[in-house]
């Protein structure tokens, strides 16, 4: 654990006693602060008196003795309205900052690099890509953030460290800090509206992750999306480095035929097993212009892509029977994230369906002809079968355990070439599963149960 010294003697509330903020937690009171802890949730706070967290009834605290108020990024900082604690904060005249804010000030000064990697879709495939990368060709890395490690849980600076950090937008509006050596923005897509109040705001908030750059550091950005094409005539030309996989770059690195070009090199990204589709040869684009950054060569980038395994729930292969593949997409909790799904794979017998978000599957109308078959779960079933009219055939099965064995039925019968069985929601888990983690195990562990199975694991996100 890292010890945050640079609050020694100083007086903080944190907010959240989850994962993230426990550690944060840790840390401060390791290095010296005295720390109020507290949550909204009465469990968390009973178990974090019974674990002996310093814990402390923020309601009615006077938020005047504090010196900073760290808050969940997971707890509404603007929008739909401020939660009542940042109204408290804000009342007392305290900074309001994020555990990723106090790491970036302690680490400040060691010598320790950071790569932040943010994005609408496909941000936690690239920071595991990136870290991977890096960690193959034997340089001092650690992975964490938006990922699963929280950021104090990782190891101690050095001159050596590189810290490669996942980011959400929660985490970039609470870390005003940020000092990126190389930060990545991958692509922008409506999300997190409720929470940021307008399109434009949450990509006010996307584009922090360059904010506190300067001269040596690098900016990576993807150029095929307008909000991002937006940020990028924003940020200096000789820092930044453009990506693409829509088309080819002059001055950049692309891969619109999934050739990475870079200058004077090229680089097949198609036999790369856990690199398929657009949007990994995004990833690997990202991931090529932070091993450059960093120093590393194009051959020694490349043998460390090829044994990269992918992660769970994105696009992960868990199992064949014969020529039938089966995908675990779970991750795919959105229409967007679902269409780059359904533009890798065809012919696909879809499995899709949860808690729906705004638009529905309208904006997958492209990539209708790709499906065989859907198989439609969840709340969203009937507005999905209403969508898909017309233009797909597909099957109400309610459940996922009845989508499994309709789609490996079809799948292993209709004599397709290269069928793919592909759970990708394009929506919330949360009216059948606590989490889309669970969702992505339950359909591994049904798939696993199918007789022929072959199984197979991506690596744990």
């Amino acid at each position: 654990m890292i010890a945050a010294t640079k609050f020694a003697g100083k007086k903080i509330a944190v907010f959240g006693l989850g994962r993230s903020g426990n550690a944060c937690i840790a840390a401060l009171e390791k290095g010296g602060a005295q720390v109020w802890a507290w949550d909204d949730n009465e469990e968390a706070v009973a178990r974090g008196q019974a674990e002996g967290l310093p814990i402390v009834d923020l309601r009615q605290a006077d938020f005047s003795q504090l010196d900073a108020y760290v808050l969940s990024p997971g707890v509404p900082l603007t929008h739909p309205k401020p939660h009542w604690s940042v109204d408290k904060a804000r009342a007392a005249g305290v900074e309001i900052i994020g555990d990723t804010e106090v790491f970036a000030r302690q680490i400040a000064d060691t010598g320790a690099k950071i790569v932040a990697i943010t994005g609408t879709n496909g941000k936690s495939t690239t920071t595991a890509l990136i870290g991977h990368v890096l960690a193959e060709c034997e340089l001092d890395v650690e992975i964490g953030g938006n990922i699963g490690t929280a950021v104090f849980l990782l190891g101690p600076a050095s001159a050596s460290k590189i810290y490669v950090l996942e980011l959400s937008s929660y985490q970039l509006d609470l870390t005003p800090s940020l000092k990126a050596d190389v930060a990545v923005l991958m692509n922008l897509s409506p999300d997190h509206i409720d929470r940021h109040g307008s399109m434009e705001n949450y990509a006010a908030v996307k584009a922090k992750i360059f904010a506190g750059q300067g001269k040596g550091d690098v900016a990576i950005v993807s150029v095929d999306d307008d909000w991002c094409r937006a940020i990028a005539k924003t940020l200096p030309s000789e820092r930044q480095r453009q990506i693409s996989v829509e088309q080819r770059l002059d001055d950049g690195i692309s891969a619109p035929d999934g050739v990475l070009i870079a200058e004077d090199v090229q680089m097949d990204l198609t036999h790369m097993r856990a690199l398929k589709g657009k949007h990994n040869w995004q990833n690997a684009c990202a991931a090529f212009g932070v091993g450059i950054s960093l120093g590393l060569t194009a051959p020694q980038i490349e043998q460390a892509m090829h044994s990269f395994g992918g992660l769970v729930h994105r696009m992960e292969e868990v199992g064949r029977i014969g020529d039938v593949e089966f995908i675990n997409d779970s991750k795919a909790t959105n229409a967007d994230a679902a269409a780059r799904a359904l533009a890798t794979f065809e012919p696909v017998y879809w499995i899709a369906g949860g808690l729906s978000k705004q638009g529905g599957i309208e904006q997958l109308a492209p990539y209708f002809d790709r499906v065989k078959r859907a198989y439609l779960i969840g709340e969203a079933a009937a507005d999905f079968a209403t969508t898909l009219d017309g233009k797909a055939e597909f099957e109400m099965c309610g459940t996922l355990e009845n989508a499994v064995v309709s789609a490996a039925r079809d799948a292993l019968n209709e004599g397709e070439k290269h069928p793919v069985v592909l759970l990708s929601p394009a929506c919330a888990s949360f009216d059948q599963y606590a989490n889309y983690e669970i969702r992505g195990d339950k359909f591994r562990s049904l798939v696993s149960g199918l007789e022929g199975i072959e199984p197979n694991r991506g690596v744990a996100a």
